[in-house]
């Protein structure tokens, strides 16, 4: 069992900076991927950033991010602390959502939701003058 637990969130301006933590706990081991989903009132839970953990073949870490983001948001990870990270600049108000944090055993890494094997209880973030 893995256990996600997401902090940070809240209310935020437009143009302003928040950064989400989902802190890890369980049973990690071959846990390769993990993500980030978030999900509104009226669209389907969507992926927005994951990260493959790399390992002896493929050595590095590789991220991988949605269109909506890329270049505003940053995943990182912090092993030691077992705690994923989700920088998120230059917000927007079509942010706003609930954040889910996620985790795979399965390669490759994808942020198809259905493909994720644990989920975090979400977070909000609310993005509004």
């Amino acid at each position: 069992q893995v256990q996600l637990v997401e902090s940070g969130g809240g209310p935020v301006q437009p143009g302003g900076s928040l950064r989400l933590s989902c802190q890890v706990s369980g049973y990690t081991t071959g846990m390769w991927c993990m993500a980030w989903f978030r999900q509104n009132s009226t669209q389907e839970r969507e992926g927005i950033a994951a990260i493959r953990t790399g390992r002896t073949e493929a050595p590095g870490d590789v991220t991988y991010y949605a269109a909506a983001v890329e270049g505003r948001f940053a995943i990182s990870k912090d092993s030691a602390k077992n705690t994923l990270y989700l920088q998120m600049d230059s917000l927007r108000p079509e942010d706003t959502a609930t954040y889910y944090c996620a985790s795979s055993f399965s390669l490759p890494c994808t942020m198809l939701a259905h493909q994720q094997d644990y989920w975090g209880q979400g977070i909000q973030v609310t993005v509004s003058s």
